[in-house]
């Protein structure tokens, strides 16, 4: 997104001169320069590793314009990035955000104009990055039958203690933070009644009410605490849902991993399934060592133990859940595009 001359008035010169102005109000000191020229520049400390990802979400994939508010928009394409930085332990830096908009949905926005879709998508995005200091340093717009916002987030780690998914060991406890299974559920209800959730536009409407689907809360200070107090092995989020998410790390481990379904924590008006499949809870899975003290709570948000990692054998199954005093494979039933 390179800062245009030009009159103020319509098109794509006028949102992007209108995006860069909204967006200079967030800065971090990582990012040398951000809008305004070819590229961007990042200068991580010298014992830093940059950690980056990207994300698509697509109308009618990943969220309807007729059910989701485009405050929800912007902040779930936001989210959805820095839930994959909270589970490296990493510290967000700058955000690169490329919009493919239908032109009904590309008025510039502006103060007069306030109410418009790309208006209150900004709100959603700006108002999640400044809460954790993340720089809009660059991007792309273009018009497109088809509405997208593909994000790339980047952020840093200290050099070698980033947590991957491939170290959990034998003797581990699995954990989680939150409640699982609430965004499947709140989607439910949204699908039967969207009209009900068109009036929360802002994070601000959360304060009682947490919406898990509409407003995800990602988990940066928890795992950066998990990093910074060596409480972790192994992390990942979860976002395809626990069950495909258990199954990637215990296949990046090569271990065994069971799960006490009773343990599992549920989310307000979900049903255990909705935990294990349902997916866009963005809470983070981890393992942790047996010797570790784990508090119940990081920042505010429960700690809970939901299983053990032990050796795998053959002829287990790499994830098994104990339900009712038995216990069975637990297949990965999340999501999962192509299926």
């Amino acid at each position: 997104m390179a800062q245009l001359p030009g009159n103020p008035g319509t098109g794509e010169l006028a949102m992007l001169r209108a995006i860069c102005s909204r967006a200079a109000n967030i800065s971090n000191v990582r990012v040398t320069l951000g809008i305004g020229d070819d590229c961007a520049l990042l200068r991580p400390g010298r014992s830093e590793e940059l950690a980056v990802t990207t994300d698509l979400s697509i109308a009618e994939r990943h969220f309807r314009l007729d059910w989701h508010p485009p405050e929800s928009v912007g902040h779930r394409t936001l989210a959805r990035g820095l839930s994959d930085l909270a589970a490296m332990g990493a510290q967000p830096v700058a955000a690169f955000l490329s919009l493919a908009l239908q032109p009904k949905l590309a008025r510039a926005p502006g103060r007069r104009t306030g109410n418009g879709w790309l208006d209150r998508f900004l709100d959603g995005f700006l108002a999640l990055a400044a809460q954790h200091g993340v720089a809009l340093a660059g991007g792309d717009l273009a018009e497109s039958p088809l509405t997208l916002a593909d994000i790339v987030l980047t952020g840093v780690v200290p050099r070698g203690e980033a947590l991957l998914r491939s170290g959990a060991e034998v003797g581990d406890r699995v954990c989680v933070t939150g409640t699982l299974g609430g965004a499947a559920a709140e989607l439910a209800k949204l699908a039967a009644h969207p009209r009900r959730f068109s009036r929360l536009r802002s994070a601000a409407d959360l304060a009682h009410h947490p919406h898990p689907h509409l407003y995800p809360q990602p988990r940066i200070a928890q795992g950066l605490a998990l990093r910074r107090r060596g409480l972790a092995t192994a992390a990942l989020d979860i976002s395809d849902g626990l069950s495909t998410e258990l199954a990637h790390l215990a296949v990046a481990s090569g271990v065994h991993i069971e799960i006490d379904a009773s343990r599992i924590p549920l989310g307000h008006g979900a049903t255990l399934d909705q935990a294990l499949h349902g997916g866009e809870d963005y809470e983070l899975l981890f393992t942790s060592p047996a010797r570790a003290r784990l508090p119940r709570a990081i920042a505010g948000v429960p700690i809970t133990v939901i299983g053990s990692v032990a050796n795998l054998r053959r002829g287990v199954a790499a994830v098994t859940l104990l339900h009712n005093g038995a216990r069975q494979p637990l297949s990965p039933r999340g999501w999962e595009h192509f299926r």
